[in-house]
């Protein structure tokens, strides 16, 4: 009988043209030798498929302004900063800036080594909580684009602010958990209005975890909207690769704020989430 086969080892995801391998296998996607295990091969595909949607923002802040500045908040190891620089900006003739914030100093090390390694000149890592990057002296040039992939919690709010702060061109967030409208719904702090039938929408505790995290990303989409960005909400990829799996995508246009303002008060009194308005923003984007 003839000896059985062993079975083809799937080959490692497509890389893309002019994707630097040796940034990969520092930034452990794949091995030594080449291979990618299943782990690496969701995550770049989700870096794969951000940097698409980045990627026409870039070419509309270089036309327009010729250059393009881009904040990548709760950077991690910094996987969409360095993709982004090796695919998108390395080859601009025009000159550029990432700069990847990260509070876990052991990873901005890291970072920094390796953009100095590969000779990535144009890239810079602070050791920073999002909510202290606004104040920033290193962050005082113009920022056109502002990405947060999975920042926690309220990091991806403090973002948005910083995105806000800055007048930046583009907003871009895959959102992670946050807990904090979900505590406000769980203690029961909204008014009557927020009582009744309507409670039904948070009142087992599951219910009450995912109902916050649509809230609080309905609230983020309008707080953008109230500041004259056109937003963009859809899927990143598909639910097999991520359950964090949201992709707002926000664009200056100046566009009027009566209206989007008038609704995100709505639903923050509808839920009873008035003690929200200044982490949404509410009231502020109508004085503008």
């Amino acid at each position: 009988m003839p000896k059985p086969q062993k079975p083809s080892v799937a080959p490692p995801l497509d890389i893309r043209p002019g994707q630097s391998i040796e940034l990969l296998k520092a930034l452990h996607i794949l091995t030594a030798d080449g291979k990618m295990n299943q782990d690496s091969r969701r995550k770049l595909k989700q870096v794969y498929h951000l940097t698409q949607f980045i990627e026409p923002l870039i070419t509309q802040v270089v036309a327009e302004r010729g250059r393009v500045n881009l904040v990548d908040h709760g950077a991690g190891k910094s996987y969409l900063g360095f993709i982004m620089h090796d695919l998108l900006l390395k080859s601009l003739e025009q000159p550029h800036h990432v700069y990847g914030i990260e509070t876990r100093a052991p990873l901005v090390e890291s970072s920094r080594a390796l953009a100095a390694k590969l000779g990535f000149n144009d890239m810079s890592f602070l050791n920073l909580a999002v909510a202290d990057a606004i104040a920033a002296p290193e962050l005082a040039a113009p920022i056109d684009i502002v990405t947060a992939l999975h920042a926690c919690d309220t990091a991806t709010d403090d973002a948005i602010r910083f995105g806000l702060e800055k007048r930046a061109k583009c907003i871009v967030l895959v959102p992670c958990c946050q807990a904090e409208v979900a505590a406000f719904l769980r203690n029961d702090k909204g008014d009557a209005k927020a009582k009744g039938s309507i409670a039904e929408l948070w009142r087992h505790p599951i219910h009450t975890r995912e109902f916050g995290a649509q809230i609080t990303n309905v609230l983020r989409g309008l707080e953008l909207e109230a500041h004259g960005y056109q937003v963009t909400v859809t899927e990143l990829v598909g639910w097999e690769h991520s359950m964090k799996n949201e992709l707002i995508i926000a664009q200056f246009k100046n566009l009027p704020r009566k209206k989007p303002t008038e609704r995100l008060e709505e639903v923050l009194g509808t839920f009873g989430l008035e003690g929200m308005r200044e982490r949404f923003g509410a009231g502020a984007a109508s004085a503008m």
